[in-house]
């Protein structure tokens, strides 16, 4: 896998930063993680390359703070099971460029991303 983005169609900063980075011109695989499920050995695959599931799990889905987990102490497994039952728990977009990842959409992610194309 060379050149992936992993990110929901109908999330607008997704949207918008595969437009401001020009993606859909530089042949990369996109995968709506609404539509199409991330697997388990996607997500190995990410943990390997990003170091913990941890760094993967969004805490600003809205499931969240719904299903209690700002108030649990959640470890490695959690994250995973997590990420793997509702999409909505992965941080994204998660840009995949050979063997460098980026996860999330801070300002920093996509200079460096923008850097790396």
């Amino acid at each position: 896998m060379s050149k992936k983005i992993y990110y929901l169609s109908t999330c607008s900063t997704c949207s918008r930063i595969i437009t401001e980075l020009g993606l859909k011109d530089k042949k990369f695989e996109f995968q709506d993680i609404k539509t199409e499920k991330i697997t388990a050995s996607q997500l190995a695959e990410m943990k390997k390359m990003a170091g913990s599931y941890e760094a993967l799990f969004s805490r600003i889905a809205l499931k969240y703070r719904a299903l209690g987990l700002d108030k649990k102490k959640l470890g490695e497994d959690d994250y995973k099971k997590y990420i793997l039952e509702e999409y909505t728990f992965l941080k994204r977009p998660v840009i995949i460029i050979k063997d460098k990842i980026f996860v999330g959409n801070s300002k920093n992610n996509i200079a460096a991303v923008k850097a790396e194309l």
